[in-house]
């Protein structure tokens, strides 16, 4: 079985928030005890967090499911829930997070950075925040606010110094496995590496990165082949080498074999053809002695050329590295809307869509008539009313926020 996944879905819930509580002071000789209910705690958050020690997205592959532990509810004597602990989920660097339309929300690059995937629900309050010279008695309290709930898209992209770009069978897994530590899958067949593998190289103060990829075939960058799924794990790389296979058995001469690479990798992502490159000729032991080819030559299984290949890549990658500034933290593309928005619907009815207005109503308890007298307080405190007049809301239209639909009412 593969213990590399590079792509996979993830989904998350938030924790509930806590219900508060309703409950009026009993004591001797207090005959009319004010409230007391304390609130409900938050619920959890879901945290995507980057951990070096994770290599791959396995951990996915068929237990896609992350929830974090609901906030407890109020009691009285103004005792408040306890809030949900935050459930942190370790990625791999390299994880680009999306929604379900395929819109990044966030690439994850360095270890320790952390990205909210599922908010926790509010706690509700519980009636002694409702206490008012106008309401000396509240009889209601607020629901728990329900989690955030979500599918994400979650794919890696490896964090590599250097790329190994190359028609299947060239020898980038004989390579990798001589100059590293790394101990890929070798055969003398096409399409032996189906997953990346990374090797660690040391040379004297230099210590880089080194990725075999799955080879690489004409029509790559239109999908043939493993097409994308490869071509991904380029994106990020420092220094590409491309190898070209100078046996008898090559498909295409190395001047062939280097245009088609050129063009797939340009064709993928453009901007990769400015990446600092090495063109190496690959199996030297077989090519023939009348080839033409003037560039650095290898033999990875007699060891030829092998020192003087490691130690231009490690020039490379200071180099690469020195003029390439790190990215900053991750990106994050979630704005978070705190205001509303008035929308109407085909067949006439219209739509409040907003957080601070979707939450008057959410945490509302639409069972209790003084509860729902707080919803519609909050929500022309809000402005809700005024903005539905302003967009042409007429008397007995049906006016949906969250789960409540009312009748539009002028207060004029």
């Amino acid at each position: 079985m593969s213990q590399f996944v590079d792509e996979c879905g993830l989904h998350v819930k938030g924790g509930d928030g806590g219900a508060g509580s309703v409950s009026f002071r009993r004591e001797a000789h207090v005959p009319f005890g004010g409230p007391d209910g304390g609130d409900g705690g938050t619920g959890g958050g879901v945290w995507l967090m980057v951990d070096r020690n994770v290599s791959s997205l396995i951990g996915f592959k068929d237990h896609p499911h992350r929830a974090a532990k609901s906030g407890t509810h109020g009691q009285g004597q103004r005792k408040h829930g306890r809030g949900g602990p935050d459930l942190e989920v370790p990625v791999p660097e390299g994880t680009v997070v999306r929604d379900q339309a395929g819109t990044v929300l966030a690439d994850l690059v360095h270890p320790g950075e952390r990205w909210l995937a599922a908010e926790g629900g509010r706690g509700g309050r519980g009636n002694a925040r409702f206490l008012s010279n106008r309401r000396r008695a509240p009889a209601f309290a607020e629901q728990g606010e329900v989690g955030e709930e979500r599918w994400l898209r979650l794919e890696l992209k490896l964090m590599a110094d250097v790329a190994l770009v190359g028609f299947p069978s060239v020898g980038k897994s004989t390579l990798i496995s001589t100059i590293s530590a790394a101990k890929p899958k070798i055969a003398d067949y096409p399409f032996t590496t189906l997953e990346p593998n990374l090797g660690v190289v040391r040379l004297d103060d230099t210590e880089f990165v080194v990725a075999d990829l799955p080879g690489l075939i004409e029509g790559a960058s239109e999908g043939r082949g493993l097409g994308h799924q490869f071509l991904r794990h380029v994106e990020r790389a420092r220094v590409l080498v491309l190898l070209l296979d100078l046996s008898p058995l090559a498909p295409h001469t190395p001047a062939e074999q280097e245009r088609i690479l050129l063009a797939e990798l340009g064709d993928y992502q453009p901007d990769l053809l400015d990446r600092p490159r090495l063109v190496v000729g690959s199996r030297a032991d077989l090519a023939d002695a009348h080839l033409e080819f003037t560039g650095a030559r290898v033999a990875a299984v007699t060891g030829e050329g092998l020192r003087p290949l490691v130690g231009q890549m490690a020039v490379t990658v200071r180099d690469a590295r020195a003029s390439l500034a790190e990215p900053d933290a991750f990106v994050v593309h979630r704005p978070v809307a705190e205001g509303y928005r008035i929308e109407r619907a085909d067949d006439g009815a219209w739509t409040v869509v907003g957080r601070q207005a979707e939450r008057a109503v959410a945490l509302s308890d639409l069972t209790n008539v003084e509860a729902l007298d707080e919803a519609h307080r909050r929500l022309r405190a809000l402005g809700v009313d005024k903005a539905l007049a302003r967009a042409g809301a007429r008397v007995g239209d049906t006016v949906h926020i969250g789960r409540l639909a009312f009748d539009y009412e002028d207060d004029q």
